[in-house]
Order: structure tokens, then C-alpha cells, then sequence
């Protein structure tokens, strides 16, 4: 397929740069198939749900991965060989090491050291010394950090910012705010880099007032990668390549969503996040298994839905990989109806913005 036939006109003031306040008065558009669009607020979703449905959360824990730093290169004279860069770890790879996306690139190369939590000499908050084990592809490295295991993620947490998402983080800066609001009430498993973002609208009053009504929760775990806001360049789905993210279910929690389905239930998947790594996690005929390890799904339409009944999800970027997916879920069609409509009725986009409820298209179950 074509990633042209994903595009479509945003106006940059529909691109939110802080939430709603408070979170469940977000606004919630209603997508079913063969009914009229609803408008709706996140706190309506009570509503919208019945007992026995099942919601799965993804209750990953962002981590302040973007880091800021001093490039050494190996046999440069004094004063020379330095260069300031940008990194946003996205993937740990082993107790020292994370694949990492560099900003300007071209300034890296294998070998190099890089000095985070450095300025100009000077010492900040954290000490963070690594050196580039790999150069690949659009500007990822794998960084071999000197420390290890807990006292690399301490040493991370002191230097590290919270990678706001490039579309908010161009237009302002991040503040102490960022740090409640880029964080789900639910957040435990640390190591995303990014918010499970349909997650941000929950409150634990709302997460009450679901249990009130006989909705059950279960909760799965996807370290959401920077790979999510790479924008698509190549010219064909085909031609794209997705980031790993690493995810896990446990058999517990696979058990209680085969049951939701063998009772007739629906799953309900709060963002894109918990509905990739539930897909991933399923055989053909629909039964989820414990899961532990990567994950490169790319789900785009013509895809076959085999455990999620329902999707809460924000609206995402035009030519994305997750407006693909959301497509695929409901219907190209609908979709693109529903996103004009919401440019029109002035909902909020992206990771602070307003949110859907999607019906599957596919309705066999």
C-alpha cells in the first residue's frame, strides 16, 4: 500500500501541548461501525462499556531517556574531536547497553565517546559515560554505558529528561509538569520512552467508577520505543521498517483474556500499545499466550484482528504507522471520516490530545 493514501491536512493548532484538565474531561469520539459519529468526553466511557468487558492497560513507566551530552573522538587532539549530541534511548539490549537514537548523527561514529551529564566541562546531576559499540540506519546507535544494571538506571534518571514527543517538545519546553502529566496513574514497569499516551486520560476515579459498573482490568506491559514518532519515508508500507519494542504478559493475565473471550466478553485495548503486543501475542485462532521478548509488529489494513474487540486510542500523525493501524482496526474509510470530523469539531491531537473509541470493523465475534 501506499503511505500517500495515509496522509491527510492537520492544522498545527489542533496538535495539543498540554492535557486536559482534568484528564477525564478529554473529549471522546464515538466510532461504531453503521453509526452516526458521537461526541462524547473521556468520563462518558463508563457509559460506553458494559459488565463483563475487559480493559487491558499497558502499565509501562516512562523513564527520562533523553539525554544530552559531549562527543570525544578517540585520537583527536586537544579541544578538538568534541561535539555537543542529543540522544533518546528506546530499547535496552542487555545491563549495560540501550539502542539509542543520535541527534545530529553524523557527528557519531562507532568508537566514540560520549560524556552525558557533561556541559562544556562542566558536571550536572549525573555522570553518564558511554561509548557508540554501533552505528546503524537513521541515525540509531547501540551505546555501551560504563555502569550497569540499577546503578545505570539511577545514573540515567538524574541526567535524563522526559522525551517529550518531538511535536510538543519543538514548540516548548518541558517543565516539572511533564513529569505527572507524561505519566499514567497506572505507571509501574519501568522502561518505555514514550507514554502508553490513551492511557493519560484515566483517573483513579474513573478506573473506580469502571469497577463499579462490573468491568474487569488486566494489565500488560510494552516499553513504548522512540521508533513511535519516527515518521514513515518510505514510499510503500512494504518498504517500512518498525523498531522492536519488548513486551510481556504473564500467564495469569493471558489465562483471564482467553477467558473474557470464551465467555463472550470483549477485550478492550487502552491504546495501540496493548492492543500490538495482545496481537502479537496470539496464536490464529485468537488464544493469548504468556509473552516475554520483542516485538515488530506493523499492522496495516487487511490485517486480521484476532483478540481485540475494542480500541481507546488518541489521534495520531498523518502518514503514521498508528493511524495505519487504527484504519485497519475500524475501517479506512470510517477513519478518515472520523479524523475530518474531528479537524472540524476542533479536537485535540497527539499524545496530550482528545481520544476514540473505536469498534473493530470485523465484527465475526
Amino acid at each position: 500500500m501506499r503511505v500517500d493514501d495515509f496522509d491527510f491536512e492537520l492544522p498545527e493548532e489542533r496538535i495539543a501541548l498540554r492535557p486536559a484538565v482534568p484528564r477525564e474531561a478529554a473529549r471522546l469520539l464515538r466510532v461504531a461501525p453503521d453509526a452516526p459519529l458521537r461526541d462524547l468526553h473521556i468520563r462518558d466511557l463508563v457509559g460506553e462499556l458494559h459488565p463483563g468487558d475487559l480493559l487491558v492497560f499497558n502499565d509501562t513507566k516512562v523513564i527520562p531517556a533523553q539525554l544530552q551530552g559531549l562527543r570525544h573522538r578517540a585520537g583527536s587532539a586537544p579541544g578538538e574531536g568534541t561535539a555537543r549530541i542529543d540522544a533518546t534511548l528506546h530499547m535496552r539490549v542487555s545491563p549495560e547497553g540501550w539502542k539509542a537514537f543520535v541527534r545530529p548523527a553524523k557527528r557519531v561514529a562507532a568508537g566514540d565517546r560520549i560524556a552525558f551529564g557533561h556541559s562544556e566541562g562542566a558536571c550536572l546531576l549525573g555522570v553518564l559515560d558511554a561509548t557508540v559499540a554501533e552505528k546503524g540506519e537513521a541515525g540509531e546507535v547501540t551505546l555501551r554505558f560504563d555502569l550497569s544494571g540499577p546503578a545505570l538506571d539511577e545514573a540515567i534518571a538524574l541526567a535524563g529528561l522526559i522525551p517529550l514527543p518531538p511535536y510538543i517538545a519543538s514548540k516548548r519546553a518541558q517543565d516539572e509538569q511533564d513529569r505527572v502529566d507524561y505519566q499514567t496513574v497506572y505507571a509501574r514497569e519501568e522502561g518505555a520512552v514514550a507514554a502508553p499516551t490513551a492511557g493519560l486520560h484515566w483517573t483513579p476515579d474513573l478506573l473506580a467508577a469502571v469497577a463499579a459498573k462490573g468491568i474487569e482490568r488486566a494489565f500488560v506491559t510494552l516499553h513504548v520505543g522512540a521508533g513511535t514518532f519516527i515518521p514513515v519515508k518510505a514510499e510503500t508500507t512494504e518498504a517500512h521498517r518498525m523498531h522492536a519494542e519488548i513486551g510481556f504478559i504473564d500467564a495469569e493475565t493471558a489465562a483471564r483474556i482467553n477467558e473474557t473471550r470464551r465467555r463472550g466478553g470483549r477485550v478492550v485495548a487502552v491504546g495501540t500499545t496493548s492492543l500490538r503486543l495482545l496481537e502479537s501475542a496470539a496464536d490464529e485462532s485468537g488464544t493469548v499466550h504468556p509473552f516475554a521478548g520483542a516485538t515488530e509488529i506493523f499492522i496495516t489494513p487487511g490485517y486480521r484482528f484476532r483478540v481485540v474487540d475494542r480500541l481507546l486510542t488518541n489521534f495520531h500523525l498523518p502518514r503514521s504507522t498508528l493511524f495505519m493501524l487504527v484504519c485497519a482496526f475500524a475501517g479506512t474509510d470510517r477513519m478518515k471520516a472520523a479524523y475530518a470530523h474531528a479537524i472540524a469539531s476542533g479536537y485535540r491531537f497527539y499524545s496530550y490530545g482528545d481520544a476514540g473509541l473505536l469498534d473493530r470493523a470485523d465484527t465475526e465475534r
